[in-house]
Formats: structure tokens, C-alpha cells, sequence
């Protein structure tokens, strides 16, 4: 199990001081599929890969403390998240916004769908403590890039990662903000496989 080195404090919480929402991806599903579409249910299902991927980010959420699961209808996804809120003990709501990015979406139609519900979902997060949606690589990185992520370390975790996501399977983002006119606060919380952690550049003056 892979986290950012200060993702998770000792005691489980996060070190954030604000309400903290997770973008997670699904676990590794059946790539070899080629009988179904990709972005529309049912997809295929998980492999027993992913449904390991799936008990380490359920494990992750539970120190964590997520509350709430919030999941894309998807069989890959539907099975990430019931795997993960078991370990967690948590409940899972399936949600059409936060679904695949379909093959007749762009990228404007994608995050109209599903900022609504980020913002929803972190409101939730302010009151309750922190909540997980459950989606793919194509929506995080929609949602990264229009909350703000800066684009060198969106590319540095792109290259790092199949198909040009952003983060691998069964991976988390946090993302948080201290106040609704303050930008956001992105970080790689956590992997279930290795990766390069982003270190801006230092420029000296």
C-alpha cells in the first residue's frame, strides 16, 4: 500500500484542517473485453487483481475516516466501492453524474454533469467528515484540470499512469479548500501500486 508521505497522520485522520473529499478511480477491471462498451453499463467487472486493489483503498478510506461513498453506475466501479465500504463500514450511494465519460461527451459536458455533485458531495464532507466518490480516470482528470490543478503536475502523474490517467487504479486524490473563494487544494493521497510523488521546481531568487 502506497500513500503520500503525509496523507494520513498516525491516529488515521487526514492533516487537512477542512473537509476533504476523495476523487478515486475504480479498481483494475477485465481489459480484455472486447464484447461491451467501456463507458456505458454494465462495463466489464472487476478481475481478482482489482478486487485486492479494491480491500487496500477500502482500508485506506477507513483510516481516513470517509463517511460516504459515492459511486458511477458501472459494474467495475459498483464493485470497487461495495468491496471498499465493507473494510470501511460505510454506506454507498451509485450516482449517473459521476459515471464514465462517455464516447459522446467532451469535456465541458462531463464536468457539468459532475461539478454539481463535487460540490454537493464536499458540502456533505463540511457536516459529516470526509467523502469518497468512486469514478474513473477520464472524469478525475476533467475535474482536476478545471479545479485548478497546475498542468506540469497534472502530466507528471499522466505519464505515470495507463492510458494517460492521471492516477492508477484504485488510486485516490484529496482535494479540499479552506473557503468557497479560496482555490483548491490537490494532492495524490493514495496507490496501491508505486508511483513518483510531483515536486514543483525549486526557483531560487
Amino acid at each position: 500500500m502506497i500513500t503520500a508521505p503525509d496523507a494520513i497522520l498516525m491516529n488515521g485522520a487526514t492533516d487537512f484542517t477542512s473537509p476533504v473529499l476523495y476523487l478515486a478511480r475504480h479498481a483494475t477491471p477485465d481489459w480484455n473485453r472486447t464484447d461491451i462498451r467501456y463507458d456505458v453499463a454494465p462495463g466489464p467487472d472487476l478481475i481478482p487483481q482489482g478486487e485486492a486493489e479494491a480491500a487496500q483503498l477500502g482500508e485506506f478510506f477507513r483510516r481516513a475516516g470517509v463517511t460516504h461513498i459515492v459511486a458511477s453506475p458501472l459494474v467495475r466501479t459498483r464493485r470497487t466501492a461495495e468491496i471498499a465500504a465493507a473494510i470501511a463500514g460505510v454506506p454507498v450511494t451509485i450516482d449517473d453524474a459521476v459515471r464514465e465519460y462517455s464516447r459522446e461527451e467532451n469535456d465541458q459536458i462531463v464536468y457539468e454533469r459532475f461539478h454539481p455533485r463535487l460540490h454537493a458531495l464536499f458540502a456533505e464532507a463540511a457536516i459529516k467528515g470526509p467523502v469518497a466518490i468512486i469514478t474513473h480516470g477520464g472524469p478525475v482528470r476533467v475535474m482536476l484540470e478545471r479545479l485548478g490543478l497546475d498542468r506540469e503536475e497534472l502530466w507528471h502523474y499522466r505519464r505515470q499512469f495507463d492510458h494517460q490517467n492521471p492516477l492508477a487504479p484504485a488510486a485516490a486524490w484529496a482535494l479540499t479548500r479552506p473557503a468557497a473563494n479560496q482555490p483548491w487544494q490537490m494532492r495524490m493521497a493514495f496507490s496501491p501500486t508505486p508511483y513518483v510523488e510531483y515536486l514543483p521546481a525549486v526557483h531560487y531568487v
